[in-house]
């Protein structure tokens, strides 16, 4: 059985106090690795290791931090078969998505930042004549970051990048439950080259390590992605050092389909926009709002979509939805089935696991899609599965306030051949992010994060290289006078 250390100064080191913690295969339930378990304990001699490999590592010359990440990001490629069965083994995500989607996005976001440290430039502001005024953009310090159990190989692209390559160094806490790719990754990045400190990972419980990370006086920012309650949870915990904070947290995304839209690609698209992942996304397209003219066609096509899902072993190649990452999660989700039907909802298909036997010991939910009306909490509140609410609507004012009419405000998405129309949606419309014609498209170069109750901040592109640095505005007078002081 596979065994990892937490990862502190260059080393893979037991807990102090020896706890660990197993990791399941939300296939069947089994235990696939023991991993130790840090604490506050542990969390402090990471920030230590941290805080003094920070020195060396901000000095570095930007193109030689650049090179390192490039170098992680060919190491990352060439184990990608490797990393893909890993994530898929741990997390439940199919070996299809790994292969094409999570380990070639993380690749390109190294690419990215690697590319980006010497060429994000500080600027010269015109000011009054006899000064010269410069601003530079120097790094934070130490920084924690919180990955999610979702996407935990990508995200710790996303997170590690722009934080290296702006000169900070890193103590990360990925989830308990999904840590294994996470670990991988530091003994790549111990093999790239990095300087010993300048990453560290430390697994552990959002109540003891996350907690912790939030509240130490020595790290100067964290980057949290997550729920909202914990999101919350992380803004008090943060307040003793006013650290700064960049917090991705839930979304009810809302994906329109107007009667103009082309509705085999809109169907296709709002399956993976909700499936894809088993739903298990904060952009997911979870929120289905259909103009009444074409409701039930769209929803005679939509539904016999779902029902063809190869659901299963996300180790199986043809496999198209796997299981949830973990029991809670599942029970969750099917909660909110019931949650549903007490409200008057209609499900359509789907809203229990599989009935297949293999799948039984699995975290397994069947694509499930439920008619409910805009206010009830299902089209309210964040269910983070495999679970699609359907409501109609007649006019672009009504789809504009229901799709507005959550707290969210992180991805939403269209369907129109009207260019003007959406020109227009996508300037009312809520959310960080907005798709048109497509859904959950992200790029390395495309600032990702939302408004309102889904956090602020925002991840990837130029905007994450802003979030990990501190503007310095330097006064240089060049050749003014200086006049005396209130002549006399």
């Amino acid at each position: 059985m596979l065994t990892r250390g937490l990862y502190i100064n260059g080393e893979f080191v037991d807990a102090l106090d020896g706890a660990t913690l197993d990791v399941l295969n939300p296939h069947d339930g089994s235990v696939i690795a023991v991993v130790a378990e840090g604490g506050e304990k542990d969390i402090d001699r990471a920030v230590r290791a941290a805080g003094a490999a920070y020195p060396g590592w901000s000095s570095l010359a930007a193109a030689d931090r650049g090179r390192l990440l490039l170098r992680l990001a060919d190491l990352i490629e060439e184990h990608s078969v490797e990393l893909a069965r890993l994530e898929s083994l741990d997390t439940g995500h199919p070996l299809h998505d790994s292969t094409l989607l999570d380990v070639p996005r993380t690749v390109a976001t190294f690419r990215y930042f690697g590319g980006m440290a010497d060429k994000y430039q500080g600027f010269l502001p015109p000011v009054e004549a006899g000064f010269l005024n410069y601003v530079t953009h120097d790094p934070i310090g130490v920084v924690g970051q919180i990955v999610p159990w979702n996407f935990p190989l990508m995200f710790c692209g996303w997170k590690l990048g722009p934080a290296l390559a702006a000169g900070n160094t890193v103590v990360m806490k990925p989830s308990e439950l999904v840590p294994l790719s996470t670990l991988r990754l530091c003994e790549l990045i111990a093999d790239a080259g990095f300087p010993p400190g300048v990453v560290n990972v430390v697994p552990g419980y959002g109540a003891r390590a996350g907690a912790r990370l939030a509240a130490h006086p020595d790290v100067g920012k964290v980057s949290f992605t997550g729920s909202t309650a914990m999101g919350r949870s992380i803004v008090t915990q943060s307040a003793g050092n006013l650290k700064r904070l960049q917090l991705e947290l839930g979304g009810k995304g809302a994906n329109i389909v107007f009667s103009d839209a082309n509705l085999v690609a809109a169907v296709n698209g709002s399956a993976f926009a909700i499936f894809h992942n088993q739903g298990q996304a904060c952009i997911a397209g979870s929120r289905l709002i259909v103009h009444e003219s074409i409701a039930d066609e769209f929803l005679e096509k939509f539904l016999a979509l779902a029902t063809t899902i190869r659901v299963g072993d996300p180790l199986d190649e043809r496999t198209e939805m796997g299981p949830l990452t973990s029991a809670m999660h599942r029970d969750r989700v099917l909660n909110y089935v019931d949650i549903a039907r007490a409200e008057g909802g209609e499900v359509l298909t789907g809203g229990k696991a599989p009935a297949n036997p293999t799948l039984a010991k699995g975290f397994y939910v069947e694509p499930t899609i439920v008619k409910a009306s805009p206010d009830s909490r299902v089209c309210k509140e964040e269910v983070f599965g495999p679970f699609v609410s359907v409501s109609t609507f007649s006019s672009d004012e009504e789809a504009t306030q229901i799709a507005n009419s959550t707290d969210y405000g992180l991805g939403a998405g269209l369907w129109t051949n009207d260019l003007s129309r959406a020109h227009r949606m996508a300037g009312v419309l809520r959310a960080g992010m907005v798709w048109v014609n497509s859904y959950k498209r992200v790029n390395p170069g495309s600032p990702f994060g939302g408004v309102g109750s889904s956090g602020y901040g925002r991840e990837m592109g130029f905007e994450a290289m802003h979030e990990y640095t501190e503007p310095k505005s330097v006064w240089i007078n060049v050749n003014a006078a200086i006049p005396p002081w209130y002549p006399r």
